[in-house]
């Protein structure tokens, strides 16, 4: 909120002398022998006489704000982007559900650390796809990063048949980007797993995404032995096992080297936060914010009030305050 014309508040100077003067001046005295009289009017009826001089300092209180023309301002941001195009492919297979990354499971800090992710890139457009048997795109290229964030949240395992079909994940990353015309274009691709479903392969997917001038920044997760993990067990319920799983970082490796990009291996969450943050300093992104205010005026929500209060008093004036001649 500002005020247009704040010269118009030094009236209030002036209004608070006149309420000195109607209120807070020594009133000259008149001596009487008897107050016998006084003492018997009716104590409210010393004050009615001054309703109307209060209603008037309302009034006078209100057209002043009105005067000085308050306004509200709104923020409109404008992005112009030379950043880059980014689709987050994201394993969602059982396997994540394994709880060797604290403070939960492989799944759960691999969303985290993606948002994190996100929050640095203000200035790219940001896609997600998930994988398991079978790829599906989750979210298309967008600025609106509220959304590929929203979005991530919602995502869990189940929502594909599991498996772990890498080249089907790459493949489905790929075409989100082939009509892109963003200069850099790079895929995040992060699994626990080894490629065991789908009907693409990965090095296919990897020379598919270096034909478009796509860069493939692989992230293997998990640490070495056995691990942690869930099993819903239909007597006992939810218990825990320890259980291996096969990471191939050798095909990773080969997806990197084919599309110049590079490969990291996770053991864990500081770990891969680590990661995500050399990439964003590999894959820098340029952009500028430039801020508009739009002010609205809003002297009408004092001039109602003023207009209200006149009316009042003019009615009383008329009715219960009259004055006799």
């Amino acid at each position: 909120m500002r005020f247009q014309s704040p010269f118009y508040l030094l009236l209030f100077i002036g209004l608070g002398a006149l309420i000195y003067y109607q209120f807070l001046r020594k009133r000259p005295a008149i001596k009487y022998s008897d107050l016998t009289f006084f003492k018997k009017v009716r104590s409210s009826a010393r004050y009615k006489g001054f309703i109307p001089l209060v209603l008037n300092l309302l009034v006078l209180f209100f057209v002043i704000l009105a005067l000085a023309r308050p306004q509200k301002g709104r923020i409109y941001e404008e992005v112009e982007s030379k950043g880059v195009d980014i689709i987050l492919c994201l394993d969602i297979s059982t396997s994540m559900l394994a709880e060797d990354f604290t403070p939960r499971n492989r799944l759960y800090v691999a969303k985290e650390q993606a948002k994190k992710f996100i929050e640095k890139r203000p200035g790219d457009r940001i896609g997600l796809v998930v994988f398991a048997a079978d790829a599906i795109s989750q979210c298309p290229l967008t600025l609106d990063h509220k959304i590929v964030e929203q979005l991530i949240d919602y995502v869990h395992t189940g929502i594909v048949t599991d498996g772990t079909a890498i080249g089907m994940g790459l493949a489905t990353a790929v075409a989100r980007l082939r009509d892109s015309r963003a200069k850099n274009k790079l895929i995040i691709l992060l699994t626990d797993g080894r490629n065991n479903a789908g009907e693409i392969d990965p090095l296919s997917a990897a020379k598919l995404a270096r034909t478009l001038g796509i860069k493939v920044y692989c992230i293997g997760v998990g640490s070495k032995g056995p691990v942690r993990y869930p099993v819903n067990d239909p007597v006992f319920g939810r218990r825990y096992v320890q259980a291996r799983f096969d990471l191939d970082m050798d095909i990773l490796n080969e997806i990197a080297r084919t599309t110049q990009g590079r490969a990291f291996l996770a053991t864990d969450a500081r770990v891969l936060k680590t990661i995500y943050d050399e990439i964003d300093k590999l894959e820098p992104t340029t952009f500028k914010v430039t801020r508009h205010t739009l002010y609205s005026e809003k002297a009408g929500l004092f001039m109602l009030p003023a207009t209200i209060i006149m009316l009042i008093n003019l009615f009383l004036g008329l009715t219960f305050l009259r004055r006799l001649p």
